[in-house]
Formats: C-alpha cells, sequence, structure tokens
C-alpha cells in the first residue's frame, strides 16, 4: 500500500512539472507573440527618414509639421498639407510670405529660419520639424530636442545648375505623406507650362534677357545658372544671356556698366530701401538707352522670384509674368 501511495505521489509530481512547463511555453509564445506584434504596430505607425543629419523617425501620419524654409511652405501647399508652424523673414516684411500668404491664415510663425522661436515651436508640439542645412548650422541640436527634424537641401551656393535641383525637397516632403504621385503631377504641371512658355520664346526675334536687382546703394545682375529661377529663365525657358549676365553667380554692376546691358527684356526687382537708387538709375541716360528700356520692355516684378524658384505654386507665378512680360 504504501509502495502504491509513493507511485502514485511521483506520478501526481511528474504530471504538475509537465503542467508547469507547458504553461510556462505558452506564457513564452503568448509574450513573444505579442512583442513581435508591439514592433509591428510600431513599424506600421513610423516611418523612417534619410536626411543630410542621418535618420529620423518620424510618424507614418504626420499631423503638425513646422517648416522653416519658404520653399518647405510652398512644397507642402503644392501636396495640400498645411503646415502647422512657419518661419518668416524681415526681407519679407515679417509675416507669411506674401504670395503664400492667403493660404496660409491662421499658421502660427515661429521666428526666422536663422533665429527660430523655440518657445513658440514647443507650444505647437510638432510631430517633424524640416529645415535647411544653413538653419542647422545653429539650431539642429535645440530643434532636435523638441522633435525629430529633417534636415534637407542645401546651401543654395553649392546649387550646382541641375535643373531638376528644385523637385527634391518637395518630393521628399511628398513621400513623407506618402502624396509623391501628386507631386510629381505638379511638377509636370510646371514642366508642360515651362515648355509651352518656351515654344513662344523660340520664335521670338530676340530674346536677350537681363535678371536686375536694385539694392539700397548698388545694382545687381544675376547669373544664368548657380539658382533654380537663373536655370528655369535661361534654360527651360530658353532666354539667352545678356553681354553683362555672368556665368554662375551674381555680380554687382556699376552705374558705367549699364550701357553694357544688351538685354531686349529686363526682368527688374528693387528692394523695399532701393527706390533712391533706382530713381536715380532712371534717370540716367545709360539706363534709358538699353534696349529694352527703349522698346518698353522692362518689366518690374516683385522682389520674391528667388523664393518663388524653389517651388511649384511660385515656378508657375514666374512662368504666368513671363507670359505676361512677352506679350
Amino acid at each position: 500500500m504504501l509502495r502504491q501511495r509513493t507511485a502514485y505521489m511521483i506520478l501526481l509530481s511528474l504530471l504538475m512539472l509537465v503542467l508547469v512547463a507547458c504553461g510556462k511555453s505558452t506564457t513564452e509564445a503568448t509574450d513573444a507573440t505579442s512583442s513581435k506584434q508591439a514592433t509591428t504596430v510600431e513599424e506600421k505607425s513610423t516611418q523612417t527618414i534619410k536626411h543630410l543629419k542621418g535618420t529620423s523617425v518620424v510618424p507614418k501620419k504626420i499631423e503638425r509639421m513646422v517648416v522653416l524654409s519658404a520653399a518647405y511652405i510652398d512644397h507642402m501647399l503644392t501636396i495640400g498639407e498645411k503646415p502647422a508652424g512657419v518661419n518668416v523673414e524681415i526681407r519679407y516684411g515679417g509675416d507669411y510670405l506674401p504670395y503664400l500668404a492667403d493660404q496660409l491664415q491662421g499658421v502660427p510663425t515661429v521666428g526666422s529660419a536663422d533665429s527660430p522661436n523655440l518657445e513658440a515651436i514647443v507650444q505647437i508640439d510638432p510631430d517633424v520639424i524640416v529645415i535647411e542645412s544653413r538653419t542647422a548650422e545653429n539650431s539642429y541640436d535645440q530643434l532636435e530636442k523638441i522633435a525629430p527634424t529633417i534636415v534637407l537641401g542645401d546651401d543654395w551656393m553649392d546649387y550646382n545648375g541641375d535643373t531638376e535641383y528644385w523637385t527634391q525637397d518637395l518630393l521628399t516632403i511628398a513621400g513623407m505623406y506618402n502624396k509623391v504621385d501628386l507631386a510629381k503631377e505638379k511638377i509636370a504641371e510646371v514642366e508642360q507650362q515651362a515648355d509651352q512658355l518656351k515654344a513662344k520664346i523660340e520664335q521670338l526675334d530676340q530674346k536677350k534677357l537681363a535678371y536686375l536687382r536694385v539694392r539700397e546703394k548698388n545694382l545687381q545682375i544675376y547669373a544664368a545658372t548657380g539658382h533654380p529661377t537663373n536655370t528655369l529663365l535661361y534654360h527651360d525657358l530658353g532666354f539667352e544671356p545678356s553681354a553683362v549676365t555672368p556665368a554662375e553667380q551674381r555680380e554687382d554692376l556699376s552705374m558705367e556698366k549699364i550701357a553694357d546691358i544688351d538685354a531686349n527684356y529686363v526682368v527688374l526687382e528693387a528692394d523695399p530701401n532701393a527706390q533712391d537708387y533706382l530713381s536715380k538709375m532712371k534717370e540716367s541716360s545709360l539706363w534709358k538707352n538699353v534696349p529694352a528700356v527703349v522698346t518698353g520692355q522692362v518689366y518690374q516684378t516683385d522682389s520674391f522670384w528667388l523664393f518663388k524658384g524653389w517651388g511649384a505654386i511660385g515656378r508657375i507665378e514666374i512662368l504666368n509674368e513671363i507670359k505676361d512680360m512677352i506679350q
């Protein structure tokens, strides 16, 4: 009887060990499955963006993006997304960039790209911040503490005349919203409109163009390359550079050099503080003898073409202005 009882107890103990082992295995399997599911959910809810400072993990569905670049504001609006915060600059009046202002009403401003208002950005609680390389030189570490900070573009002085360079950051931002196809459609619309305008410009007997900017105390002429707006004019549209148009970077143009401007068309920008110099220049006999002045082909535009050249919305505005200019 004792022997039977002992055997029974041993059998019961073995059974208990088996049950414990099975329970542990089940728990471990459940934990592993839960962990795997959690990882899968996390992977599905985030995306990894490669940029100039490495990589950043941001939400798959971005709800609040702060941008510190006029170009990136244009890019977001191009794909139908409204920024949660935008930079302002003294050079465009300390407010919204004028040509985008109607679409930005109510969007908080967060200081300039060079000196962002960190407190204002914190209050927005952004999912992601997008900045240019120039901004990153001074502010990246501070901004990265607030939210994942994506550094795009490059210093415009390093722009090498790539006629499609302006599209790269648009496509990156569109990718973050899963709207690359829409961005490509918008790019194609710009290119189509440019091609149509180029065909008209090719029919002109004379198509030399000078792109001038009047500053407070001097006159500058923009180059044939070195900036998306320049390559739009001279490459995409087929205008011919004037005799004094530099190849790569803008240059100062002395009053005496005005006599060498042989342009049939002049695009003229004037800084807000340049009115005295502009008046003096227009009174000059040298200016009055410029071919475009003689024929009334001087188009005085706003001072935002350099901003507009980086974005689809801005480039369409430039194309529409040029269409008016050559008619």
